[in-house]
């Protein structure tokens, strides 16, 4: 999520003809079965959500993918959650990295997150695959939401969780969220009611989701910012993040989900992004994502370069 946007039914009409069309690169690895040809056969395109973590993880998976045989494109084009479920259920998108929390609640109806990593990703493996779409076993990643502060600001107003921003004085309750963010169940919604948060509109600034974190560390917009966990300006920025001490928002773990019907054609898949998968912390997505965000490197390159350092290309 790094946004895991949800926008109007007129955008999702545009899926089929943006997942034909709207293609980046992908293909380019150490060799089209440089590491074996498991996949021969395997084409179509990697879909990813519009930022920095999933263009990576999108990368990640085609670049992978290909050194095994398949073919594959990779699209980085489409915006919002939405949109690139809709894709991979209309078969524009062959998979795509998903996050558990996000398929629980936006996809599969439920408001009440399951607190344990384990259990939050069996029940939307349960859940997705009634409707043919299955996950890959997870990455250790988690990024979820969170909100962040300047540390200095922090130190002043003596805030370390969300408990403490609540009890603050309406003044400094400030905070810059997203668009979606505003009104998901797992968002603003129903942060205010979980915590007693009461401010006015006028304490909430709707920012696009970079703008957010040098929106907070500047302070004049907002205290606190809406943040992901495994996003590398967190630090880069000296922003910390509140304890969700009332554990409100679900976990957001990564899983690259597709159909039931490729994995049962193409089982390997799996074992190929086993290779992958574990390495993927949240440690290691915050440095991956702070070499696209803070140091402006290309999300196909670092991807390359991951793969490559670490023996899988």
């Amino acid at each position: 999520m790094k946004t895991r946007h949800l926008v109007p039914a007129l955008a999702i009409a545009t899926v089929g003809l943006l997942g034909l069309t709207a293609c980046g690169g992908g293909t380019a690895t150490g060799g089209s079965g440089s590491q074996g040809d498991e996949l021969a056969g395997l084409t179509g395109t990697i879909g990813s959500k519009d930022f920095s973590e999933q263009y990576i993880l999108a990368y990640l998976t085609s670049q992978l993918l290909n050194a095994y045989g398949a073919n594959l494109e990779t699209n980085t084009q489409l915006v919002g959650s939405a949109n690139v479920r809709q894709a991979l259920e209309n078969d524009d998108f062959l998979g795509y990295w998903e996050y558990t929390g996000t398929s629980w609640i936006t996809y599969n109806g439920n408001t009440t997150p399951i607190a344990d990593a384990q259990e939050q990703f069996d029940a939307v493996k349960e859940a997705d695959a009634a409707k043919g779409i299955a996950w890959i076993d997870p990455a250790p990643m988690n990024n979820t939401y969170a909100f962040a502060i300047r540390q200095s600001e922090a130190d002043a107003l003596g805030v370390s969780t969300l408990s403490d921003v609540a009890a603050l004085p309406a003044a400094d309750q400030t905070f810059c969220i997203e668009s979606e963010f505003s009104t998901r169940d797992d968002g603003w919604p129903g942060l205010k009611a979980a915590y007693g948060i009461d401010v006015p509109d006028s304490n909430v600034a709707l920012l696009d989701t970079g703008v957010i974190y040098t929106a907070t560390q500047k302070g004049d917009d907002c205290n606190f910012g809406e943040v992901f966990a495994t996003d590398g300006r967190i630090a880069a920025l000296d922003l910390v993040v509140m304890e969700d001490d009332k554990q409100f928002f679900p976990v957001y773990q990564g899983g690259f989900t597709l159909k039931q019907s490729t994995l049962d054609e193409y089982p390997a898949i799996a074992d190929v992004l086993a290779k992958l998968s574990p390495l993927l912390t949240t440690e290691t997505m915050q440095k991956l994502n702070a070499l696209a965000d803070v140091d402006g490197e290309d999300p196909e390159d670092i991807a390359r370069d991951f793969l490559t350092e670490n023996g899988l290309i």
